[in-house]
């Protein structure tokens, strides 16, 4: 149990030093948003270009974890949406609960957490996690948000509209980039290849610090968000990695090693992805943000009992 800790106590720890800081008035109230575009548009691309430029073809090939995490997550959003339209939910608010019950936090947490566990590794699975949240389950909500919000828009206008958002998506086009770079066999120059390591390195800890001055920012509550929030909240963390484990396990018979990252990044709390999606489209953020926080909280619980079934150590 303590080794178990010992690989999850740095990274939570660096959430609660970003609670902490923002709590005691030591970070503004903008600090959440700027440092958050720090790792959305330098650090993290840069780590994402920095892994795909130095992945081989054979392991960016791994149809059948792409398979596993992809429909894990589809079916997850799916069985949400489905449930939230029969409680009479608008078809925007019900893409924007299903996206929150769906939506691993790949790129803060998952990073971190899974070099920490398993080692240099589990970059480029972590890597194809991200990719398939950021196009797969984006994709999916921005489409069902546009045509709950915008009927009159044509099948042609809407798909522009998704393909352009994903084009300017820095967390889509690094990698791709990356991959671009790679397919060229040139090396990096060292000086490039300084920048990145720079940059990338900053990923981690400033991303987890962002993670933390967003949970400390004080929210009003909505009538009636606390059932739900727990409904979602207990499918994020229970939910979707057992049904990973099924498809990893017992469908797509992965290895042990892809079997374990597939389930942990399954398992990883709620991102802050969906609540910036409510945002953008001035949409019910109560029940996302409340399922961020008790996402996060609950998964050291969950995540600790993961990683101790597992048998790791550090």
């Amino acid at each position: 149990m303590l080794a178990t800790l010992e690989i999850l106590l740095p990274v939570f720890g660096l959430i609660l030093a970003g609670f902490a800081c923002r709590r005691g008035g030591v970070l503004g109230p903008n600090s959440a948003s700027e440092l958050n575009r720090f790792v959305v548009w330098l650090a993290l691309p840069a780590l994402l270009f920095d892994t795909m430029a130095r992945a081989t073809w054979q392991q960016l090939y791994q149809p059948a974890f792409v398979a596993t995490f992809s429909i894990a997550c589809v079916a997850v959003f799916g069985l949400i949406l489905a449930v939230r339209l029969m409680n009479g939910q608008h078809l925007a608010d019900a893409s924007v609960d299903a996206i929150a019950a769906s939506y691993p936090n790949t790129g803060y947490i998952g990073f971190p957490l899974g070099v920490i566990a398993f080692g240099p590794a589990s970059l480029t699975p972590t890597t194809i996690a991200t990719i398939l949240v950021a196009c797969v389950l984006f994709a999916m909500a921005i489409v069902l948000i546009e045509i709950g919000l915008q009927t009159e828009r044509t099948p042609h206008k809407l798909g522009l509209k998704v393909l352009s958002s994903l084009a300017r998506n820095p967390l889509i086009v690094s990698p791709i980039a990356g991959v671009l770079f790679a397919s060229l066999h040139v090396p990096l120059p060292q000086s490039a290849e300084t920048f990145l390591k720079l940059l990338s390195g900053a990923a981690s800890p400033c991303a987890l610090v962002s993670l933390g001055l967003f949970l400390a920012e004080k929210r009003p509550s909505a009538a009636g968000a606390s059932g739900v929030s727990l409904l979602l909240t207990g499918v994020k963390l229970i939910g979707q990695p057992a049904l990973t484990w099924w498809l990893a396990e017992r469908v797509f018979h992965l290895s042990p090693t892809l079997v374990e990252m597939a389930v942990v990044l399954a398992a990883l709390p709620t991102g802050t992805g969906p609540f910036m999606l409510a945002e953008f489209y001035r949409r019910e953020a109560h029940i996302t943000s409340r399922v961020i926080l008790l996402s996060t909280v609950g998964s050291v619980v969950t995540l600790s009992l993961l990683l101790l079934l597992m048998g790791h150590r550090t």
